[in-house]
């Protein structure tokens, strides 16, 4: 077991793929000698060479539709779009080709490569370098999206998502590069579309993904100090959607808040606490609870702590959940 960052997760992943895997190729913006804005693919030229990881021109649209090429020529790409709105010049590109190319061939080409994406707050970052964007993707037929909250996950999700005959939006939580856990070397948590219970509880389920896992486990163990009992769960993939966890915990528990750092309005947290009330309905002892950011661009870093997500919020929307004490 050593100890690593997200970030030294991901570029042993990136690593190990390399090694493994002669059609694996790295490329991106500044993503070479420099080994990138948060420095996730630092030393990866040197081992490798320029022909394995390079950098590009500053052109998104162009970086994935070479990917594309690539692809489907029979490498494996794996691109870096540095920040998160960076990546809406190629949204044509991946919502248009990359998400359809199986369908539009009926099986004949796939496209097994994976756009890279530091994604959300939590930095001080201004806008286009904060945003949370990934409804647009889960709303896109054709795409994985992944985003995981441990350093573990972060090194067994991007192994699987380079392996996958198809693609796969990788969201990288910036915010969480920093955070560190024992991992084993090589080792697989799980496979994409299944969830994790980060945390057992019986009075409520927080539903959380990518930078809201740690929010929603400070607030359990907030909760728990006030006599609540709270189950966290990660799920770790947005598409595919594990209902199954997801249901069980709330059908266990008849409450759930979910939590996520995007805007509310016609998000993934929408779209989650829809599938939970069509199937727990029943079993439901109050409303689901949504806390989101805020329907607004990002804002500036001195507001954005009004903006995100955090434990009193979380707290004030369980406090919520018509409690037969309160």
């Amino acid at each position: 077991m050593t100890a690593l960052s997200m970030a030294q997760a991901i570029n042993t992943a990136l690593a190990d793929a390399l090694d493994e895997d002669d059609r694996v190729v790295v490329f991106g913006e500044d993503v070479g000698a420099l080994g990138g804005v948060f420095r996730v693919t630092e030393g990866l030229t040197a081992r490798f060479g320029e022909s394995r990881c390079f950098d590009t021109p500053l052109a998104e649209s162009g970086i994935v539709g070479m990917a594309v090429g690539m692809a489907m020529n029979g490498l494996r790409p794996v691109v870096e779009m540095q920040f998160d709105a960076f990546a809406y010049p190629a949204f044509e590109q991946i919502a248009g080709h990359v998400a359809k190319m199986r369908n539009r061939t009926r099986g004949a080409i796939t496209l097994p490569m994976v756009i890279r994406i530091p994604y959300a707050g939590g930095i001080g970052g201004v806008e286009h370098h904060c945003d949370s964007s990934e409804a647009y993707y889960a709303h896109t037929p054709g795409l994985t999206v992944a985003a995981p909250a441990t350093a573990a996950d972060a090194y067994s999700m991007l192994r699987e998502a380079v392996e996958l005959p198809d693609p796969v939006i990788f969201l990288e939580p910036k915010r969480l590069y920093w955070s560190r856990q024992e991992v084993a070397p090589r080792a697989r948590t799980r496979p994409f579309g299944e969830a994790a219970v980060r945390r057992a509880g019986r009075d409520a389920t927080l539903i959380a993904y990518g930078p809201s896992v740690p929010v929603a486990l400070e607030a359990a163990e907030a909760a728990a100090a006030e006599g609540r009992d709270l189950e966290v769960v990660d799920l770790r993939t947005i598409v595919p959607f594990d209902d199954a966890t997801v249901t069980a915990s709330v059908m266990k528990t008849g409450r759930a808040v979910v939590v996520a750092e995007a805007q509310g309005f016609a998000g993934v947290a929408s779209e989650i606490a829809a599938r939970v009330g069509e199937r727990c309905f029943h079993a439901l002892e109050a409303p689901v609870r949504r806390v989101t950011g805020l329907d607004i661009p990002y804002p500036p870093p001195k507001l954005e702590h009004h903006h995100l997500p955090n434990v009193d919020r979380v707290l004030d929307a369980v406090a919520a959940l018509q409690w037969e004490d309160a």
